[in-house]
């Protein structure tokens, strides 16, 4: 039986964010994807940008066993095996440098406590190198009123469990300024979602 699992969100919205990447991205280095999931992003993605190494992670062993078997059928080199990673645990990441960091639908559906060591992980890995940690999701934005259908997703995500929730892109902003970190780019993007990128000031 296949370990691969399907995220349809991933293909509706790999395109959109290739866009995004090929705005931010750096020529060349490792990319480090936090909360990789099913690993489709991934191969996507690295498939896309060859000239990047691509490095996906998660905390969670069925998300690790598709993105090993996904990676299997990849054709390319620039593909590492993916690792166990807990973004609430940044002093414990196996990972010493990156060039980038993504993360792609973590933020709403984790404890506050994986955002903050999100920034924690980011401003350690990235340093002084100006590279970027991208952030994308549903976010809520001060003086931006929010769709209906965010509001919605948010009150489910809340019932499910009381530490999801869509996220204040101001709190971002400034868990990011605690860290040494800025945004630098808003991006707008389909079904009521946005790119959001820091950078090391």
């Amino acid at each position: 039986m296949s370990a691969k699992r399907h995220a349809p969100a991933a293909l509706r919205n790999r395109e959109a964010i290739a866009e995004v990447l090929a705005r931010e991205l750096p020529a060349s280095g490792t990319v480090l994807e936090i909360a990789a999931g099913s690993g489709e992003h991934a191969v996507f993605f690295a498939q896309r940008f060859g000239a990047l190494a691509w490095l996906p992670t998660d905390p969670a062993p069925e998300a690790l066993a598709s993105i090993a078997e996904y990676r299997a059928d990849y054709p390319g080199t620039n593909l590492s095996a993916p690792l166990m990673l807990d973004a609430a645990a940044p002093d414990r990441w196996p990972v010493a440098e990156a060039a980038a960091i993504l993360c792609i639908n973590m933020i709403h559906i984790s404890p506050w406590a994986a955002t903050q060591g999100l920034f924690r992980g980011a401003a350690r890995l990235l340093g002084s190198g100006g590279g970027p940690l991208i952030v994308y999701g549903p976010f809520l934005e001060d003086g931006v009123e929010t769709a209906a259908s965010n509001l919605a997703f948010d009150e489910s995500l809340r019932a499910r469990d009381r530490e999801w929730g869509i996220r204040r892109a101001e709190d971002l902003d400034s868990l990011a300024a605690a860290h040494g970190l800025a945004r630098s780019a808003r991006h707008s993007m389909p079904a009521n979602n946005l790119s959001l990128v820091f950078r090391p000031i």
